[in-house]
């Protein structure tokens, strides 16, 4: 019981810290998903060329979409003639980072990390899009499935009242109030119950996990980096869930570059994206995209280390300061509201919602 009661209370206090963020950052993803058009954005991801690739990444970066939402958007934005390079780069871009876990990025992390996160995926993006547009594949390109879920190029929205029925001539309002059920109710729907499996995971790690344990890998390197890697690919997690565990292992003593690689590729690498990719994209395309992001990963992994160092930054003290710039209340207000919102996800399918 001892056990079980620190474990829930080290998960508590990683939800009571992100919060705040989470419902910051979702409300500018409800305020992105409103006002910026699906139209505009397969319009300028449409293209062919380099610059398809480039805007593919650039704008995956603050999308509100997580690993489960992205794949029908770009689905879609293949099916509507963008090359195979876009397709990658937004399928990497877009799970990798958002404006939600960017805020909890700097809630539980620090403001360094929170601006290399978006730029690293932006790179990480825009060399596999061009990776893949620079090496075709040579058997004809696999037929996209005309699924349910493919033929809804919504930008990730799956209901039936989409963003198509509030564009053009809606009121602010509608557009408002139809951006802010979409975050705070198919959003969180997709990625709450992710977030909370990250924060008990995280509570997990600081209970479990010795506070010398990953000491060997404190200085970074390629060991660390690997050892990164192999938990990350395979795993099944959000950008937002990532970072409450991400935030466990830096105080635990791994270095910032080693959370970065897990960080990339925790979000970016599952079962399911890899699947769809061979499927869609093909096979040269899909190693491809795991190569591209292997290698970003321990370089961009190196280069944040040097970072650090270089600036005489100890992250583990900025991660372990984390909280304190709000009040205490403000927090356990926001983590009630939060688990609050997630419950009401899970019981209500998307499409139960009423006006």
């Amino acid at each position: 019981m001892a056990v079980v009661t620190q474990l829930l209370l080290e998960s508590w206090n990683v939800l009571v810290e992100a919060a705040p963020y989470v419902l910051l950052g979702f409300f500018v993803a409800g305020l992105l998903k409103a006002f910026v058009p699906d139209s505009l954005m397969a319009r300028h991801l449409g293209g062919r060329g380099f610059g398809s690739v480039v805007k593919a990444a650039l704008v995956g970066v603050p999308l509100p979409l997580c690993s489960c939402g992205v794949l029908p958007a770009a689905l879609g934005l293949r099916r509507q003639g963008a090359s195979k390079g876009a397709t990658t780069a937004f399928m990497i871009a877009t799970p990798e980072t958002g404006v939600d876990s960017m805020a909890v990025t700097y809630a539980l992390i620090d403001p360094i990390m929170t601006v290399i996160r978006p730029v690293a995926a932006s790179i990480t993006a825009l060399f596999a899009g061009v990776l893949v547009n620079a090496f075709p594949e040579r058997e004809p390109e696999p037929v996209v499935p005309d699924g349910p879920d493919a033929g809804q190029d919504h930008g990730g929205c799956s209901c039936t009242g989409c963003a198509c029925d509030v564009e053009g001539a809606a009121p602010l309002r509608e557009k408002f109030i139809f951006g802010m059920r979409y975050a705070f109710g198919e959003m969180i729907g997709d990625i709450g119950r992710w977030l909370l499996i990250g924060v008990v995971i995280a509570g997990v790690i600081a209970v479990a996990v010795p506070d010398d344990f990953l000491s060997s890998f404190a200085g970074g390197g390629l060991g660390s980096y690997l050892v990164m890697l192999v938990v990350a690919l395979p795993l099944y997690v959000c950008a937002t869930a990532s970072t409450p565990i991400a935030a466990s292992l830096l105080l635990k003593g791994i270095s910032p570059g080693a959370a970065l690689v897990f960080l990339l590729a925790g979000p970016a690498t599952n079962g399911a994206t890899i699947t769809v990719m061979l499927k869609t994209l093909g096979r040269r395309a899909a190693g491809l995209y795991v190569l591209a992001i292997v290698l970003c990963s321990l370089a961009l992994a190196y280069a944040v280390d040097y970072l650090y160092l270089a600036l005489g930054l100890d992250i583990r003290a900025v991660v372990g300061e984390v909280g304190e710039a709000l009040p205490h209340w403000l927090g356990v207000v926001s983590a009630v509201i939060l688990i609050g919102l997630v419950a009401r996800g899970l019981l209500i399918p998307h499409g139960e919602e009423k006006d």
